[in-house]
């Protein structure tokens, strides 16, 4: 079927608008871990008595908005099979602004918890969904660059909304920070019905056939590699602040510029693993892990001193962001005709690594190994990723001796 010709400022308004959904995931998912204080100190009893336990069981919003994206990612992508993927952004959209909305009115921390999750479904799909209408979009051969471009706005959202929506939900209330993400969603999803093309669905599709894709052992291969080698950037992540502030000795005022730096990092590496994947898949994530078990090692060693932690946390924002392109592709490519499917449980296996990085992170430190041991722990997970990601390359070289594609279907007539 012929794709719709698009002027080029309708072009770049429908490129923006899946960006800028991007952004406003990536606000909503990480703004809840600088305001779980005031989160904490208005719903749940007993802050002032004891604020470090009262903060630890507020850190379920974290753990409730991860499990949402892994049990959305596959569902929506399945559901969907038959249907348009311009309409399913719309929905998607329209669910986040639902579960947005309501975070910001609940009157109880279960009622939040409730609708964090809510908020949390449609993550893994819509970056799934907003990867393969930017490819689209973007035209032949451009794969990873549409990848790459839905993704910028997660990581632009590090560098000015996270901190944006952080010194609202202090300064106006933890509220107004989900107000302020519903807007961002609200926007997208006007500019999205104003510019994206309306690309029909496939009624040929069915979720049966949809889901026949996960017996494809290949694709786990490549689940895993996100879960665990990516887990390796969390362990890290989790406790950067507390590396800023009790290793390096700088003030709580420095955490945001930190922060900022990793997420200016991850930006150019998002840019760099898109460029690099249409490219050379193969390469980038091979080196790309390479590099990221590199990054990990010196921060153990040099994120004592400010100059160290400022480079290493921008070399560690490079490093993992390169992977997200390469491995979301290359799971694109396997899950063949279930293209949704294998973009968006790579979503999902994201967040997997996001609870297992940040649960042995916290156990070195509970260990007394300090603030800077979850490097060691990432490196060690990253160590396993790279492993994994050398059987993938070997089945697939593999495949091709035998005249088989990705998904294991003959191409020798």
């Amino acid at each position: 079927m012929t794709e719709p010709s698009l002027s080029p400022l309708r072009r770049g308004v429908a490129l923006f608008a899946l960006a800028f959904g991007g952004f406003g995931i990536g606000v909503t998912e990480f703004a809840t871990m600088g305001l779980l204080p005031d989160i904490a100190g208005e719903l749940i009893p007993g802050f002032e008595q004891a604020p470090d336990r009262v903060i630890a069981q507020a850190g379920v919003l974290i753990t409730v908005y991860a499990l949402g994206v892994v049990v959305g990612a596959p569902t929506f992508a399945v559901l969907a099979a038959r249907m348009s993927q311009t309409r399913l952004a719309f929905w998607l959209l329209g669910l986040f602004i639902i579960g947005t909305v309501a975070s910001a009115c609940m009157p109880t921390f279960g009622s939040l918890a409730l609708f964090r999750f809510v908020a949390a479904l449609p993550h893994g799909a819509y970056f799934g969904v907003a990867s393969l209408l930017a490819a689209r979009i973007m035209g032949p051969g451009k794969r990873g660059r549409g990848i790459a471009l839905a993704l910028s706005g997660l990581t632009i959202a590090n560098v000015v909304g996270v901190p944006l929506a952080t010194w609202m939900g202090q300064l106006l209330g933890w509220r107004s920070a989900y107000v302020l993400v519903a807007v961002i969603f609200a926007t997208t999803l006007l500019l999205s019905m104003l510019a994206l093309p309306r690309y029909p669905g496939n009624p040929e599709r069915s979720p049966l056939r949809e889901l026949s894709a996960l017996r494809n052992p290949r694709i786990w291969v490549m689940i895993a590699v996100g879960s665990v080698g990516f887990g390796g950037f969390f362990a890290v992540y989790s406790y950067i602040a507390e590396a800023t502030t009790r290793e390096t000795g700088l003030s709580p005022a420095m955490v945001p510029w930190v922060l900022a730096c990793l997420g200016v990092g991850m930006t150019i590496g998002n840019l760099i693993g898109g460029w690099a994947t249409d490219r050379d898949p193969r390469r980038t994530v091979t080196w790309g892990f390479i590099g990221f078990i590199v990054v990990l090692v010196l921060y153990t060693q040099l994120a004592w001193h400010p100059v160290g932690l400022f480079a290493c946390g921008f070399m560690l924002g490079v490093t993992s962001s390169l992977l997200i392109p390469s491995i979301q592709s290359r799971l694109i490519r396997i899950s063949d005709e279930a293209a949704l499917l294998g973009a968006a449980v790579n979503h999902a296996a994201f967040n997997i690594g996001n609870s297992l990085g940040a649960w042995l992170g916290g156990i070195v430190i509970a260990g007394g190994f300090g603030y800077l041991a979850p490097g060691w722990v990432g490196a060690a997970l990253a160590v396993v990723g790279l492993g994994l990601v050398a059987v993938s390359n070997t089945v697939e070289r593999r495949d091709k001796a035998r005249g088989l594609n990705t998904v294991g279907i003959s191409v020798v007539e």
